[in-house]
């Protein structure tokens, strides 16, 4: 006998797991940085709540790019990226599934120079912006565990 038949799951089954999991942990990441972005572009003050640090961080020129963008609506749109690659696979659509490898890359590499901006240049830290990059970070080890663990070590 088969594990799949012994467990009752097959790889089918598994690979929406996978997709379904990154979808609901890209979504998170919408949430969050969807709400940094609205209060950004009304002029509000964020609530930071466990650390103090947010007006520093949000207010900061690292902030924005091109004069008035929230860098929050750029990780808005990579996490309805994420969201919506994974939401596409889940339906089967495979070519989405190989996308969201490169587009978690290319997050993970800004979530590690915003980190760097908060720790040595503003020395301050955004509450919101933290849990965007654990967000991320959660992203890239579902991507690597769904390499890792896939019987043929490949992400189709």
């Amino acid at each position: 006998m088969s594990s799949e038949t012994l467990t009752g799951t097959t790889t089918r089954d598994r690979t929406r797991v996978w997709d379904a999991l990154t979808a609901l942990v890209a979504l998170v990441g919408l949430v969050d940085a969807s709400y940094l972005t609205i209060e950004h572009l009304s002029g509000r003050n964020v609530r930071c709540m466990i650390v103090s640090g947010c007006d520093e961080v949000l207010q900061s020129g690292y902030a924005t790019v091109a004069g008035h963008v929230p860098v929050a609506s750029l990780g808005a749109l990579a996490y309805f990226a994420v969201f919506s690659l994974a939401t596409l696979a889940l339906f089967g659509y495979a070519g989405a599934r190989r996308l969201i490898p490169a587009v978690v890359a290319l997050m993970f590499l800004a979530t590690l120079w915003f980190v760097y901006l908060q720790a040595f240049v503003i020395r301050a830290y955004c509450v919101y912006c933290l849990l965007s990059a654990a967000v991320t970070t959660t992203l890239v080890l579902l991507t690597l565990a769904r390499f890792i663990l896939s019987p043929r070590n490949s992400l189709s």
